[in-house]
């Protein structure tokens, strides 16, 4: 820690003009010359007294910063400053905390005051939107007393590098709503459970509201109750989560490029497939296959799915979708659902990867999930008022209904798809996967 330096404040200079201005009218206007001496007297004593108080012996105040161990892409992480004031009398303090240049802001300041002895905590919070390491700096403290003439600088080294890892907080949150069956207000459809291709459970009282056809008559011929089988989702399925890492997930929204969204989501997903006893698996791809991260529910395997995403990187290559199905088919050898996230942005760039897709979907069960252009939702939502308004809407418009094209030709080889925005990719991926399980497609 390095304290100490003097800062002298806007209040200072202030004081000087007035003297020498009294000084000035005394001198012009023939008055004696005692008042500014008084004047002076009094405002040197003020400056000797400040600085005698500022510079004590002993510590002035003390300033750490906590931060947690790893930060949330994309989500509000909180970051909070403690403040300690060890000199004898009441202080004001300002704080200037020197973040990582990645945020780009230059306003991360407060001010506040300290009763003797007081400490306080003061929380701010910072959205990363890029994986990676974030460097902060030091933490740079001015103290003034009561007098406020001048300041004193006190710099603290509270250099630290924090990770940004995929969104772990939005992970947490769908796993507690989750548990607490909550989902609903996240936007998680209730899916209505169809047919009975579900394992068996056990057999339990009837209660009001269960479906009569899985009444076991058997059991309640003995009984003399009515009793149900209840049934369970089938486990140990496999899900794999493929992330296209190709330049068309580049694009960026609200500071997060698509991929970035993708792997939230994927992190999301594939801790609800655990939880609900699937294995979850992994395979990231641009110009070739990067990482192949075989299904799995052991302990461990969500921070290796966790850690796998954090180190993800694109070359900005086109994607190639061959490379991409010769991996499948070599490693995936069992049926599994297959979440593909991509984004197709005309017909004709869909139909150069539709025989990969189609080959794929012969052996699994594929969803290919791509992104909606919300910029050109925002334009067929404006009115047009001129001729140039009139041609980016129909513009707009052809390109809209391009990406429904899309869907329905997907759909019509037996591949499930999802349009979605970049915000509603998580909600919109966790519907599906229980939709499907609902259905007993998987």
């Amino acid at each position: 820690m390095k304290i100490g330096s003097l800062f002298v404040r806007k209040r200072f200079f202030q004081t000087i003009g007035i003297l020498v201005l009294i000084f000035l009218l005394s001198h012009f206007l023939d008055i004696s010359l005692w008042v500014p001496r008084v004047l002076f007297f009094i405002f040197s004593a003020l400056l000797l007294g400040d600085l005698l108080l500022l510079f004590l012996p002993g510590k002035p105040v003390l300033a750490r910063r906590f931060t947690p161990e790893k930060l949330s892409n994309g989500d509000e992480n909180p970051i909070r400053l403690y403040i300690e004031n060890f000199y004898s009398f009441p202080v004001d303090i300002s704080i200037i905390d020197e973040i990582p240049f990645q945020f780009q802001r230059r306003d991360i300041s407060f001010e506040a005051s300290l009763k003797p002895r007081e400490s306080k905590v003061i929380e701010y919070h910072l959205r990363p939107v890029k994986r990676g390491e974030y460097d902060f700096g030091r933490i740079n403290v001015f103290s003034s007393s009561q007098i406020g003439l001048v300041q004193r600088k006190s710099v603290f080294d509270a250099a630290a590098i924090v990770p940004v890892y995929p969104s772990y907080l939005q992970m947490r949150k769908y796993e507690i709503m989750a548990f607490t069956n909550r989902l609903v207000d996240l936007g998680i459809k209730k899916i209505r459970r169809i047919g009975h291709n579900m394992e068996f459970e056990q057999i339990r009282d009837y209660v009001l509201g269960d479906d009569i056809r899985t009444i076991n008559w058997k059991a309640t011929a003995r009984r003399g109750d009515l009793m149900v089988n209840n049934y369970q989702d089938e486990k140990s399925q496999q899900v794999y989560c493929l992330i296209d890492k190709g330049r068309t997930m580049q694009m960026p929204f609200e500071g997060m490029s698509l991929l970035d969204y993708a792997i939230n989501a994927s992190l999301v997903i594939s801790n609800i497939a655990i939880n609900k006893d699937d294995q979850a698996g992994l395979i990231t791809f641009q110009h070739r296959v990067n990482t192949v991260l075989p299904a799995s529910r052991r302990n461990k395997q969500m921070k290796l799915i966790l850690e796998t995403l954090y180190n993800q990187k694109t070359a900005y290559k086109e994607s190639d979708y061959s490379a991409l199905y010769t991996r499948v088919r070599r490693d995936v050898t069992r049926r599994s659902l297959l979440l593909l996230f991509t984004n197709f942005e005309s017909l004709s760039s869909m139909k150069r990867q539709l025989p990969y897709l189609r080959q794929m979907a012969k052996s699994h069960l594929v969803v290919t999930i791509f992104f909606e252009n919300t910029e050109m939702r925002s334009i067929l939502n404006r009115k047009a008022y001129k001729t140039k308004d009139i041609y980016n809407k129909a513009i707009a418009e052809k390109l809209a209904y391009e990406k429904k094209l899309i869907v329905r030709e997907l759909q019509s080889y037996g591949i499930h798809a999802i349009l979605t925005s970049p915000q509603a990719l998580t909600v919109n991926t966790i519907n599906k996967y229980l939709e499907l399980k609902a259905r007993g497609l998987i």
